[in-house]
């Protein structure tokens, strides 16, 4: 049976006398708007969440990596910690929680030897099938794959290298921007940067050339209305960038705390350094899983805030995939 229940949701971790009288009159009338005025709309801040689905450790994977949500099921890679040679993917139904191990159609098994670290990943619809891209963080060979899926079961469908000025450029984050009837644009993310990068649409091999295009301002980023002092010090994880609203989600993670910073009207185009949201931010400081509370990728889908995690206490590994309790994308 999978759990459902709801995960540990703490947050360790607002004529002349006349003339007189009228003028005080309305100084007190102006002074007593612009005081009730003044004062700004509570930041929207979610720090509760609930569990989907466990993504148990197999026998050979135990790192939850890469994650990326669909209309009706959402799906997280976990690799050969500490090895990168190997990999599964879990697919879990994002209402029932009903989880699969899918099966990787080339030797019908559960592992499959392409994605390396399997970082981040994103889906991308081509001709009718679904298709992920998963970034592989591979110093050689294919920094870029490409699997395409049908139902549970998954095949290698094209393998891309990535280049930035001339060398090898190994990202840990990718998000779709847009799909034309002859190519697919990506942003990637290698730390706080965005990069561009596309594809001709079926295209099963070649190299992607990727263009800087900006930087996520991390350091003094409100959390909850105030700078987290560490915030500097926490690990880069994936990113997702909604297209249709122009908003990008952020998760950084240090121990048992997990953030995801906002970034709005961010596009493609976009230059320089792109201001975190002062008004919207997540948090979970977990007491529960206090050794780690790492969540490693995000995802929108249908407005709500998914997102897959490594989580772990004395009594072992959790990992899983939940949602943010009360959060809808506008």
């Amino acid at each position: 049976m999978i759990s459902r229940a709801t995960g540990q949701v703490v947050d360790d971790g607002e004529d002349g006398m006349r003339f007189g009288r009228r003028l005080t009159l309305l100084v007190a009338m102006v002074t007593g708007f612009l005081v009730l005025s003044g004062n700004p709309a509570q930041a929207a801040y979610y720090n509760t969440y609930t569990d989907i689905a466990s993504t148990p450790n197999t026998s050979c994977c135990t790192g939850a990596q890469g994650f990326a949500a669909g209309s009706s099921y959402l799906y997280s890679i976990k690799n050969h910690t500490n090895f990168d040679d190997v990999s599964v993917i879990y697919r879990v139904h994002r209402t029932s929680g009903a989880r699969v191990l899918m099966t990787n159609g080339t030797n019908n098994t559960s592992t499959n030897p392409w994605l390396g670290h399997g970082n981040d990943m994103t889906i991308v619809d081509i001709d009718g099938q679904h298709h992920l891209f998963v970034v592989t963080m591979n110093a050689s060979g294919a920094q870029l794959v490409k699997l395409r899926y049908e139902g549970t079961t998954y095949y290698h469908a094209g393998s891309f290298q990535l280049r930035l000025n001339g060398a090898v450029a190994t990202p840990s984050g990718i998000s779709r921007v847009s799909v034309s009837s002859t190519a697919i644009a990506f942003m990637f993310k290698s730390g706080r940067t965005i990069y561009n990068g596309s594809l001709p649409l079926r295209a099963s091999a070649g190299t992607v050339e990727l263009t800087n295009a900006f930087t996520l301002q991390v350091d003094g980023a409100l959390v909850n209305g105030a700078p987290v002092p560490d915030l500097a010090t926490f690990t880069n994880q994936g990113f997702f960038y909604d297209a249709p609203r122009k908003v990008l989600y952020y998760p950084l993670t240090k121990a048992n705390r997990s953030i995801v910073l906002v970034y709005r009207n961010v596009l493609p185009t976009t230059t320089g350094t792109a201001p975190a949201a002062t008004d919207l931010s997540f948090r979970i400081t977990s007491s529960k899983y206090s050794t780690l509370f790492e969540i490693e990728g995000v995802g929108i889908s249908d407005g709500k805030l998914y997102f897959n995690t490594n989580r772990a206490n004395a009594d072992g590994a959790f990992d899983g995939v939940h949602v943010f309790n009360g959060y809808v994308a506008a």
